[in-house]
């Protein structure tokens, strides 16, 4: 099996701390290392994983190369141009295949928390043998804790596990929810949070490309060639249109399974998302760096480079750089993403 590591986003709700050039996967959010330093770190340490490959831009690229360890350079492969994660998974597996016709690639994003190692092991080797036995493509679920509208969901059906594992055949996938929704698909315990890590073998998920994604795949094929004669291949990058693995391929195939995690799981999607994960005080506040909250409770501060205080405020998030300020409360943190777009718009380019 080999691990493939999605590290191409910029986590635009992770400003101001996440840049352009410094995105969220390169930051230290969690412990002393990188989320995808500690993301190689967690794959290393699966004996059966041949090799780790990254998927990423060309503007983070050289920075990946330079900081990460356990991947060789050669594995860092690099997209013209981001263009959502299936052209992305695609071009990983045009790599891979030339490796091994029969390879398992098992992907993974490079910015999530995961709790449990032999629970995550015990997943992906589950995983494994369903893509290889029945020649499908697995999803890996999360069931779920919450009714969030944070999360794509998949409805599975729980009745009928494949293979005495906790392996299940998938009957949809479902967008965000709105939290009406997203009560009705915790109450009805049909559906898992969908984790965006998926197993199968590289051939499987060409085939199923061209059956479902025939525009896709006919440029990646040319591609392919071009990689061979060893050509660049911007141009036909160019022409792909935008598609999440999500949207092109899983809601359209029919050979699907997911596989019910019981690791302890967090997609870091926000700055809630590090409220939630973080040691709090006894009146339930995060001070990550220096500052304080008098009166007030439930609050998030981020300021490595100066004090920042909060007095008589709850339920907020505040973000200190050396060059911007964000406050918002924590339950419109999936909101942030807003901002860049209004400092793109207004050329605002020194802050993104």
């Amino acid at each position: 099996m080999f691990g493939v590591i999605m590290a191409g986003g910029r986590g635009t709700r992770f400003w101001p701390s996440s840049r352009k050039n410094n995105p969220k996967q390169l930051l230290d959010i969690i412990g002393p290392d990188s989320m995808l330093q500690m993301t190689i770190d967690r794959l290393k340490k699966i004996n059966s994983l041949e090799d780790i490959f990254i998927v990423t831009s060309k503007e983070l690229a050289p920075k990946i190369r330079k900081r990460v360890k356990g991947v060789n350079r050669k594995n860092i492969i690099v997209e013209p141009k981001g263009k959502n994660t299936a052209p992305a998974i695609a071009l990983a597996a045009l790599h891979i295949k030339k490796i091994r016709k029969d390879a398992v690639m098992a992907i993974f994003p490079s910015d999530h928390l995961i709790i449990g190692a032999k629970q995550f092991l015990k997943t992906l080797r589950s995983s494994f043998r369903v893509a290889n036995k029945k020649d499908a493509l697995v999803t890996i679920g999360i069931k779920p804790t919450h009714p969030s509208t944070g999360y794509g969901y998949i409805q599975y059906n729980k009745k009928e596990p494949l293979l005495k594992l906790n392996v299940f055949k998938v009957k949809a996938f479902a967008e965000k929810p709105h939290l009406t929704l997203a009560k009705r698909f915790l109450k009805s315990g049909d559906f898992l949070w969908n984790s965006g890590m998926f197993v199968w073998k590289a051939d499987i998920f060409m085939e199923e490309m061209k059956k479902h994604m025939p525009d896709l795949n006919e440029i990646m094929q040319k591609i392919d060639l071009r990689i061979q004669q060893r050509k660049r291949f911007n141009d036909l990058w160019d022409s792909i249109e935008p598609v999440s693995i999500d949207y092109g391929l899983l809601e359209k195939s029919d050979s699907i399974y997911a596989v019910e995690a019981d690791f302890k799981w967090n997609d870091l999607g926000s700055w809630s998302s590090i409220y939630n994960v973080s040691t709090k005080t006894k009146d339930k506040n995060v001070v990550r760096g220096t500052g304080v909250v008098l009166d007030g409770t439930n609050n998030l501060i981020e300021s490595k480079k100066q004090f920042t205080a909060l007095v008589g405020v709850s339920d907020m998030a505040v973000i200190a750089t050396s060059d911007a300020i964000l406050v918002v409360p924590k339950d419109k943190a999936e909101q942030v993403k807003d901002v860049v777009d209004y400092l793109e718009k207004n050329n605002k380019d020194e802050l993104l």
